[in-house]
């Protein structure tokens, strides 16, 4: 038997950490804010929302990725555990969504670490 990974879950939020209304992304499972891209750990795995943990995810680190664009990397406040997350970028006009639902790039950029 298969075991499911990943759920979609596109629900709307607000943003525990910094109180900035989520809408839903329209595409896949939303998990972050694009504010502070802070999270929850709410999940084992992605969607289902089957952890009891509830500690607040951070973001430490992001890392561009030729498939997914940019992935961001969240470590748990409560917990320590360790998980990324593709950003929600703006990508075409067909993205229609309020700009501020869209990952801050200046953030993204800070977490961003040159690597050569």
């Amino acid at each position: 038997m298969e075991i499911k990974r990943f759920t979609k879950n596109d629900a709307g939020f607000v943003c525990e950490n910094c109180g900035f209304e989520v809408m839903p992304l329209g595409k896949t499972s939303r998990n972050h804010c694009p504010r502070c891209l802070c999270s929850i750990h709410i999940d084992v795995n992605p969607g289902d929302r089957a952890s009891d943990c509830l500690g607040l995810l951070v973001p430490i680190l992001c890392e561009p990725d030729p498939k997914k664009g940019y992935v961001i990397t969240h470590k748990c406040k409560k917990c320590g555990d360790v998980r990324r997350n593709k950003a929600a970028l703006k990508l075409s006009a067909k993205d229609t969504l309020p700009d501020d639902q869209y990952d801050s790039e200046e953030l993204l950029i800070k977490l961003t670490v040159c690597r050569e």
